[in-house]
This record gives C-alpha cells, sequence and structure tokens, in this order.
C-alpha cells in the first residue's frame, strides 16, 4: 500500500476540519485499511455493478466517509462515535431493506439511467404520483413501464428532459457531471470553539435519511434531539422498514404540529427559537410561504442552521428536486465508472444521502462550538462531488488502471462484502409522543 493511498481518510477528514477553522487535538481515530477494501468490506461494491458481478469504484469515497466520521469524533467528546463505522454506514439502508444492485437501476429501484440521444440522464421516480407527471414531461401518451419511458426518451436530447422535467417537480440528472469543484459547504467561516456550558438542543425538521442521519450523529455526541413532523405529512420513513427509522431515530424525542394551523406555525416558531441547532431540508421558498426566514432567525437567535438540499440555495437550483441516488449521478459517480469500465450504472444505494448526513453533522457541531449565527448550505449533489474530486486520478487511463487495480485487491481479499447495518439501541418515538414535555419544556428555555 502506497503512503498515500494509506492516508486518504486521515487527509479528508484533516482538511475538512481545516475548512472549520479547526484540527484534530489527538489522534484520528481511523480504519488503516486501503481504500479499495474499505469499498468492497463495506457493501458498497456489492451494491455497485451488474446483478451478475459486483465493480469496484475507483475513487476514495468510503475512506471519504470514514474521513469525515473521524473529523467529527475528533470535535465531541470523547468515545462518543465508537463503535460506529463510516464507510458501513453508506450501506446500512439497503442491508436492513434487502436491496441488492440493479446495474443501471438503483438498488431501491426507483431511480435508472436513461439512454438519450446526446447522453444518459437519471430519473428518479420515488413518489407514486411522480408517474402521472409522465405524459406531460413527454408531451406523449406512453406505453406502460419503464421500458415505454425509455422508448420514448431514447430520441431526445438530455438538456431539454431535463430543464422541462425539473419544472414539473421530476428528480432528474444529467449523467456528464459540470465541470466544477464545489465546497462540500457553503456559509461557514472558519471560527475557532468558544466555550459551550451544556449540550446543544437540535429540532430536526428533516425526513428520509440524510437529515435525521446528521440528528441521529448529534445525538450521539450528547444532543437533545427533537424530531419534528408535521401532523399531516409525517416523515415519509414512517412507512418503510421499522428497523431503518429506528436506527435514524432513537433517542430523539418526537413532536409533532399541525403547520397549517396558525398556531402550529406559532409553536414551530417557539422551538425554533429554543434550538441551537435546526436542520431542515425544506425549499426556503416553502417555508418563506410559512413565514420563516431562515438566515434571519439564525443571526437573531444565534442558531446553527442547516440547510440541506439536493443542489443548493438560490434560483433556480433550490427549486429542483433531488434524491440520493440523482445526485450521486449528478455528481459525477455514473460518469466516472463509465469512463473506467465502460459500463453506465448506478453507485451504492443513495449514496448521496447518507455522505451527505454526515458532513452535516460535522458542520452542526462545528458551528454550534463556533457560538451559532449562521446558515450553512450542504447540497446532496456538491458534497458526492467533492468527495469524488478528492482524490481522483488526473485522465481517463490512470481511472482505468486504478479500477483494475484495486480491483486486484479486492478480489485477494475476498472480494465484495455484503453490506451491514447497526442494531438501533432501543425503538423511535410514536409520532408526536413527547409534543405536550417538548413544548412546555423548550418554552421555559
Amino acid at each position: 500500500m502506497s503512503e498515500r493511498e494509506d492516508s486518504i481518510a486521515q487527509a479528508y477528514a484533516v482538511r475538512l476540519l481545516a475548512s472549520l477553522g479547526r484540527q484534530a487535538e489527538a489522534a484520528l481515530a481511523l480504519p488503516m485499511e486501503h481504500p479499495a477494501l474499505r469499498w468492497s468490506r463495506s457493501g458498497l461494491m456489492a451494491l455497485t455493478g451488474t446483478p451478475e458481478s459486483p465493480l469496484m469504484f475507483p475513487a476514495p469515497l468510503a475512506a471519504c466517509a470514514d474521513g469525515v466520521l473521524a473529523a467529527l469524533a475528533a470535535l465531541g467528546p470523547a468515545g462518543a462515535l465508537d463503535g460506529i463505522d463510516g464507510a458501513a454506514l453508506l450501506g446500512e439502508r439497503a442491508a436492513i431493506a434487502g436491496h441488492q444492485r440493479g446495474g443501471a437501476v438503483s438498488p431501491g429501484g426507483a431511480c435508472r439511467l436513461l439512454q438519450a440521444a446526446d447522453g444518459w440522464l437519471a430519473l428518479n421516480l420515488a413518489r407514486d404520483d411522480d408517474w402521472d407527471l409522465l405524459p406531460a414531461w413527454l408531451e406523449a401518451e406512453l406505453a406502460p413501464g419503464w421500458e415505454g419511458l425509455a422508448e420514448a426518451v431514447r430520441e431526445r436530447p438530455v438538456a431539454p428532459l431535463i430543464e422541462q422535467g425539473r419544472l414539473l417537480g421530476l428528480a432528474l440528472a444529467d449523467a456528464r457531471p459540470a465541470a466544477d469543484t464545489p465546497p462540500w459547504q457553503r456559509g461557514f467561516a472558519a471560527s475557532p470553539r468558544v466555550p459551550r456550558s451544556r449540550p446543544p438542543r437540535v429540532l430536526d425538521l428533516s425526513s428520509l435519511w440524510a437529515g435525521p442521519l446528521c440528528g441521529k450523529m448529534l445525538h450521539r455526541l450528547g444532543a437533545d434531539v427533537v424530531k419534528l413532523e408535521s401532523t399531516q405529512r409525517p416523515d415519509g420513513a414512517r412507512n418503510g422498514p421499522p428497523a431503518f427509522f429506528d436506527l435514524m431515530n432513537a433517542g430523539k424525542r418526537s413532536v409533532a404540529l399541525d403547520l397549517g394551523s396558525s398556531e402550529g406555525r406559532a409553536q414551530l416558531r417557539r422551538l425554533i427559537v429554543a434550538a441551537d441547532i435546526v436542520i431542515e431540508a425544506s425549499r426556503p421558498r416553502a417555508l418563506r410561504q410559512m413565514g420563516f426566514d431562515a438566515e434571519a432567525l439564525a443571526r437573531e437567535h444565534r442558531l446553527t442552521w442547516i440547510s440541506l438540499s439536493g443542489y443548493g440555495r438560490g434560483e433556480p437550483q433550490e427549486q429542483w428536486i433531488a434524491y440520493g441516488d440523482d445526485a450521486a449521478v449528478a455528481a459525477g459517480l455514473s460518469d466516472t465508472l463509465h469512463r473506467a469500465t465502460g459500463q453506465a450504472l448506478i453507485v451504492g444505494d443513495a449514496i448521496a444521502d447518507p455522505l451527505t448526513g454526515l458532513h452535516a453533522a460535522l458542520a452542526a457541531w462545528a458551528g454550534w462550538q463556533a457560538g451559532g449565527g449562521l446558515l450553512v448550505s450542504l447540497a446532496l449533489r456538491d458534497v458526492v462531488r467533492h468527495c469524488l474530486q478528492f482524490d481522483l486520478p488526473a485522465d481517463d487511463d490512470a481511472l482505468r488502471v486504478r479500477q483494475r487495480e484495486w480491483t486486484e485487491r479486492a478480489a485477494g481479499d475476498g472480494g465484495a462484502r455484503l453490506p451491514r447495518a447497526r442494531t438501533a439501541h432501543g425503538v423511535a418515538p410514536a409520532l408526536g409522543e413527547h409534543t405536550v414535555a417538548v413544548l412546555a419544556e423548550w418554552a421555559a428555555c
């Protein structure tokens, strides 16, 4: 193993900490394994490739997950994150749900790579009513199912397909990534730590995976985390495997409010003002329509506001819908694998979600330690692209060489391992179980 490859996870952790104006006060707790072995042993290799054969990914995404977890552990109480494997976190949902690699189909089945006239695009039909939008998107009646959709897309160029689909609220991504090098977060100016007398209060307004994972990591660090849901639209993950929902939310307290009422919005405002950290994944316009200005609230009440989105804040991108699989395609993962192997495939299982959740936890904890008063924006697409570009070979020839060498290394270690998941410590609370208690307790803060 070269010294450079051996230290990729550590170098990534150091870079993240430096971007926050921090450094580790003790040696970073990192597995001393080659990035190829982190990929194959974590379960990510088993989730990538054709149904017949798993594939190595020639960039150290698993090592980056190790690095961000180590950076977070360096800022938190000693031992708080012991027993958590950063790379393995990226495959936990698949392990619990029984997802398997499907080539150009995501392990969860909702996202697919489709061949268009001038390239590939990813389409994620995560919601049942997304199918109802397809005739308007393509301005044509379609044969049923994915086969008819693939046929209708094949002769059309990518750009107008994506533009029209986004206007309708579809989650779409061009497999050809933009030639940029985005920061992993926007809004955090490098700041030193200030003394804190108590653990933070965290209001988690998010759902599904990225935000709840962020909240769960903060809970492990000792934060008091309250999961807030709308009584009309609870977290959709409640309808998925209970073991996964428990893994993300056990230990948090649950508040449910009628956000369609003036009373519910007033209660939400009181909780926001009483919090130290807010995690949300709503479109800014939706919050503003409810009367919430995230930037102003963060500034006036010394909050660390973590804003999660597919493509970042600002027009038009803050209106674009994205999920973990299509955001990863937009970041360049499928394009990178195609350049290395000649195959257009989905990489991992909604991998942008857990990668972003880990980075969000780091930004949230560091922001609270720095005194708050800031909104930090993390985009799924940008976080994945930041990881991808951290140690990417300079050209396609080098990419192909690395893919072969890393594949051989994994084969010598026994090949792809199945993804695995931790066991949740307890069960997630019932919807609204702690509403009365939290409203009373936080109102007194």
